[in-house]
């Protein structure tokens, strides 16, 4: 079955005389509950809730696992962490990856005894850091980076000297890349992101295949409570049925405006998976059948940079990607990122290319 068809089927119930094609949020807090409460599907609003189990049904079609949905992704990033990590276990990190999952690693779990050890994403550079490991975390095209490495070999090197592997897929969703596949036993995403692509929503989840596992994140998720409200639920699996389509125009205008910069003496450095002179190209097209919405690029300065961003219209400067909305960001303004002063994120949305490539070049020369 094609991507397209998946995503507007995936979770929906089967069809019922009478019944609406996705039931309507459940906002309920307590269930009615006599007798063994075993017996019952919902026991209370912490622990399950219908509208969460049609939406990780969806999501566990697409990722070809269990899927376990957070409140943002930082707190599925937060529910692996305390899963996984015990005092004097061993978190490998990388160095490129996104800034507030290594402040979590860095700060709280190690004042609880996690060691880190942090390596770059590219030329698997991780690997060497594996001995003693307990998890490997890649991000994989990293944020804001946008490097890769090879998910396949460096889990068969981790599972080698027993050390699991979670995989943050946010960038490309699974639709572009599929980290269990590629034998992760952990898949995550900001569902914020390019999964859900409107720039409204905040959630994220967890995909595994070993029930285990899934059954650990669960009882993290009820007694943190990091779980998601109804409403947001529902809408993110609404959401999900224009994935594919979004996606598609995402990823060629992404590539159609890493191709325009390419020839504008503005700038240099850019960075896309999907050209083919791109350093990360040849891993990429091993793992992925899509390159996401996400190229970077660099101005000689601070000064041109925000200048080029000011004179854009149909850019507009924001902190998130993957959304409809074409947006970019001056990523050194953070001072979070080992990126140059002018290095910008820009995120393709799904306007349509003559637009935006008319938009930046007025920006250029303005």
């Amino acid at each position: 079955m094609h991507d397209g068809t998946r995503v507007v089927r995936a979770g929906r119930p089967q069809p019922a005389q009478g019944e609406p094609f996705l039931p309507g949020p459940c906002f309920a807090a307590t269930y009615h509950l006599s007798g063994d409460p075993s017996t019952a599907a919902n026991t209370y609003g912490r622990s399950q809730n219908p509208t969460w189990t049609l939406y990780e049904n969806a999501i566990g079609e697409l990722e070809s696992g269990i899927a376990i949905a957070f409140a943002s992704g930082m707190g599925a990033v937060a529910a692996i962490f305390g899963s996984v990590l015990r005092p004097g276990d061993v978190l490998i990190l990388p160095t490129d990856g996104y800034y507030t999952a290594r402040l979590l690693a860095e700060g709280f779990f190690t004042s609880m005894g996690v060691k880190v050890r942090l390596a770059p994403t590219a030329r698997n550079a991780q690997s060497d850091f594996l001995a003693g490991a307990k998890l490997l975390w890649l991000e994989t095209p990293s944020n804001p980076g946008l490097e890769v490495c090879d998910i396949a070999e460096l889990c068969e090197k981790a599972h080698r000297v027993g050390a699991l592997v979670a995989v943050d897929n946010t960038t490309p969703t699974m639709l572009g890349q599929r980290p269990l596949d590629l034998g992760a036993d952990f898949s995550i995403a900001s569902d914020t992101k390019a999964l859900l692509g409107h720039s409204d929503l905040l959630m994220g989840h967890v995909a595994v295949r070993d029930p285990a596992w899934a059954k650990k994140l669960i009882t993290w998720r009820t007694q943190i409570g990091s779980i998601p409200g109804p409403m947001e639920v529902w809408l993110a699996h609404r959401s999900l049925a224009t994935l594919d389509l979004r996606l598609e125009r995402m990823n060629a205008n992404a590539l159609a405006i890493a191709q325009f910069l390419c020839g504008r003496s503005e700038v240099k450095r850019v960075r896309y998976p999907g050209l083919p002179n791109d350093p990360s190209h040849g891993i990429a097209v091993k793992q992925m059948t899509r390159f996401g919405p996400i190229l970077s690029f660099e101005f000689p300065g601070r000064t041109e940079a925000e200048r080029w961003l000011s004179n854009c219209k149909l850019v507009d400067e924001a902190t998130s990607f993957g959304s409809v909305h074409t947006t970019a960001e001056r990523r050194a303004r953070w001072g979070a990122d080992q990126v140059a002063e002018g290095f910008i994120r820009f995120s393709a949305g799904c306007e349509h290319i003559d637009d935006l490539i008319a938009d930046m070049t007025r920006a250029f020369e303005e």
